[in-house]
């Protein structure tokens, strides 16, 4: 994946605050056998996580910005997005965002943009206090995406993802399809309380891979809307399945199986790893969000 040295990236769709001291509240959920349990039940989950039982952070907490943020200063152009991981995530975001941007529009609808924050360690969001255990996560009460980058490495040392500068694309565009369930009013049915091969908690999950899919299938045609020109200028089919990888190394049953030591499909909340990826081609194949519905 590679982008354009000479586009401008827009630091203001990142909030930066790793190495802030948190407002309000404290995180329930540490390292060892607790960190694991959220881990499990939280990855990728598609809601903050007070809806997990794991925060007992006010409501009204939100993540202040350090100062001076370091995306902001060392995050300008394309060609910081080619050498520098956390430059390459801003990218990401704002070409992810442009296509939705674009994609609304198109359809006769708002996108509204949803910044996302870096943080380390711990966060205090809208949806509670959440700690890097829980995995990145999307919270519908501010709108917003947290993310602790160390879980890249933990995405190919723990869960054995290949790895991969797309496979990190991946992570941050499943997310945003939470986003755009949220605005489109399809988030909420994840939060029935039901778990299982079949439940919402998963389709909402399946249809968020699909539209991670429908985005990368656009990503080298999206036009970056201060240039004119696409952001991603290449993405290769090695890149497609590192992220077809990516999905496969959080299914459930891949997760449950490498820290249970079995497959319990009635627990699950975000589908198999054969689901994962077939979804996430789904969108990639067809680049079409209608063909997006894991509801059917």
């Amino acid at each position: 994946m590679q982008f354009d040295d000479d586009a401008a990236l827009d630091t203001s769709e990142v909030q930066d605050v790793r190495g802030s001291r948190i407002p309000g509240g404290r995180a329930t959920v540490g390292g060892g056998l607790a960190g694991l349990i959220a881990l499990l039940l939280g990855l990728f989950f598609g809601v903050g996580p007070d809806n997990l039982g794991l925060s007992s952070g006010s409501d009204s907490a939100v993540a202040t910005a350090s100062s001076p943020a370091q995306v902001q200063s060392s995050c300008r152009t394309g060609q910081d997005a080619n050498t520098k991981e956390d430059c390459r995530v801003v990218a990401v975001v704002n070409s992810v965002q442009d296509f939705w941007a674009q994609e609304f529009r198109r359809r006769g609808g708002t996108y509204t943009r949803s910044p996302t924050v870096f943080f380390s360690g711990q966060v205090a969001t809208a949806c509670g206090t959440a700690t890097s255990a829980v995995g990145p996560f999307y919270c519908p009460g501010d709108r917003k995406v947290y993310l602790d980058l160390g879980f890249f490495d933990e995405l190919r040392t723990k869960f054995g993802s290949s790895g991969g500068p797309f496979a990190q694309a991946y992570v941050v565009a499943h997310e945003y399809g939470h986003h755009v369930q949220d605005l489109m009013g399809t988030l909420g049915r994840a939060q029935d309380g039901r778990t299982g091969a079949n439940s919402n908690a998963v389709r909402v999950e399946l249809q968020a891979d699909c539209y991670a899919g429908v985005w990368a299938h656009h990503a080298t045609t999206t036009k970056d809307e201060s240039t004119g020109r696409p952001l991603i200028t290449s993405l290769t089919e090695a890149d497609i399945r590192d992220g077809l990888d990516a999905a496969a190394a959080v299914g459930d049953d891949r997760i449950q199986e490498r820290f249970q030591g079995r497959v319990t499909p009635e627990t699950w909340t975000h589908g198999s790893a054969a689901q994962r990826q077939q979804w996430f081609h789904q969108g990639y194949r067809t680049g079409d969000m209608a063909q997006c519905d894991t509801f059917h």
